[in-house]
């Protein structure tokens, strides 16, 4: 417990002031490109596959992709050039390889890195893009995640009797799961009595509680969807780069579920 107080401590030290400042407009966009990197690698070394690797490339590359914004990275790309074509090339290069290798790489084996760049890219976009809509909506979206997680830890490690998904994670509970939604709610509620009205919350009071709560739900499941990939490839952590915590999908895991649930119902 006392590492992993030292090292949330260290990491939030390092954190805050990148999404605060947001220094010159890009360093947030560089710390999404970071961490996509990261977490390409670590789900790479789940599957034991080599990220020094043509596939393992050009999966990170597709991940950049969706995470960087068009400005200032592809500004040099014509005006017309979608973002979405460009990681669909990426998609044919991966599978171009069947072809090359005479079916010796197949498309089974081509769906992972497209995968990977998916999940992770997708997610780590959509947290640098509530960052340029505004702090507090970002702010919003951590805290809650935030809120969740340790409601959900407190509230289980006292009060949880029975498990919510014994398959996937039998250390989570039902219990734990209605205490991370309360914190969450919690928290929903001192941001709406500290920015009533706010530009980011024209839904209402009472409608952003709702929202609080699927938003909670989604990242516990996004949380559920990890651990069943480490299940999958039989890990206890992602990685080990935050000692105490694991990797950085250990700890991204519910931001790359709810960051794009709150773009999709229109926060931002």
């Amino acid at each position: 417990m006392r590492q992993r107080v030292i090292t949330a401590v260290i990491a939030l030290v390092l954190f805050l002031p990148i999404i605060f400042f947001d220094f010159g407009g890009i360093s947030v966009q560089l710390l999404g490109a970071l961490l996509a990197v990261v977490g390409v690698y670590e789900l790479f070394r789940m599957k034991g596959l080599a990220i020094i690797s043509f596939e393992g490339i050009l999966s990170i590359i597709g991940a950049l992709v969706l995470v960087l914004p068009n400005n200032p990275w592809f500004s040099y790309l014509p005006d017309t050039t979608d973002k979405l074509i460009l990681f669909y090339f990426v998609v044919m290069l991966l599978l171009g390889v069947s072809v090359i290798s005479k079916n010796m790489y197949t498309i089974d084996e081509a769906g992972f890195p497209v995968l990977v760049s998916l999940y992770v890219g997708v997610g780590l976009q959509n947290f640098v893009e509530a960052r340029s809509t505004g702090l507090l909506l970002l702010l919003f979206g951590l805290f809650i995640v935030w809120a969740t997680d340790i409601g959900a830890y407190m509230v289980g490690r006292k009060y949880g009797r029975r498990s919510l998904w014994p398959a996937i994670s039998p250390n989570k509970t039902v219990e734990g799961a209605i205490g991370g939604i309360l914190s969450a709610l919690f928290i929903a509620i001192v941001f709406l009595i500290i920015y009533p009205g706010s530009l980011y919350f024209e839904y209402g009071s009472f409608i952003m509680l709702f929202w609080t709560i699927i938003l909670s739900a989604v990242g516990q499941f996004g949380d559920l969807v990890e651990s069943a990939i480490k299940r999958h490839y039989q890990v206890k952590d992602s990685g080990n780069i935050l000692p105490g915590h694991g990797g950085i999908l250990d700890r991204f895991d519910s931001m790359l579920f709810v960051f794009p649930i709150m773009h999709l119902i229109g926060l931002f």
